[in-house]
């Protein structure tokens, strides 16, 4: 897995998991990759409808573009229903934030076509390879 590679064929990213609390590494590294990057980013929870005027979509499914790269903060248990859902809307990566390590997971996202990165902070690898 070259995750070089992955950030330049990046041009779309859901954020699942978003959150407006700005403590929270999701939001952290929305508003890096918002201010730092090329990418067009969607930001992914049920229960929020907007942070700072930007929309928020419920699912994988309401965001208006195929992602490129779905961008994971969720606990471990929600990982194979992420992963249903980045399969069922097309995207080529799913990428688990630091922390999340599912080996079921990244053999079925395999399995399925996807690249998978596990433990891996985009908005850190974004820093260490294009800032």
């Amino acid at each position: 897995m070259d995750i070089e590679h992955i950030l330049r064929d990046t041009s779309t990213v859901a954020i699942v998991g978003a959150s407006a609390n700005v403590a929270r590494a999701s939001h952290e590294v929305w508003t890096y990759l918002r201010s730092h990057s090329d990418f067009t980013l969607y930001l992914v929870n049920p229960t929020i409808g907007e942070i700072e005027g930007t929309p928020v979509y419920p699912s994988l499914a309401d965001v208006p573009v195929v992602p490129d790269l779905v961008d994971v903060f969720r606990r471990h248990e929600f990982l194979q229903s992420v992963l249903d859902d980045t399969i069922a809307v097309g995207a080529k990566t799913l990428w688990l934030q630091s922390g999340l390590w599912h080996e079921q997971v990244a053999r079925d996202g395999e399995a399925a076509g996807l690249q998978v990165v596990m433990d891996r902070c985009l908005k850190v690898e974004y820093a260490r390879l294009f800032a």
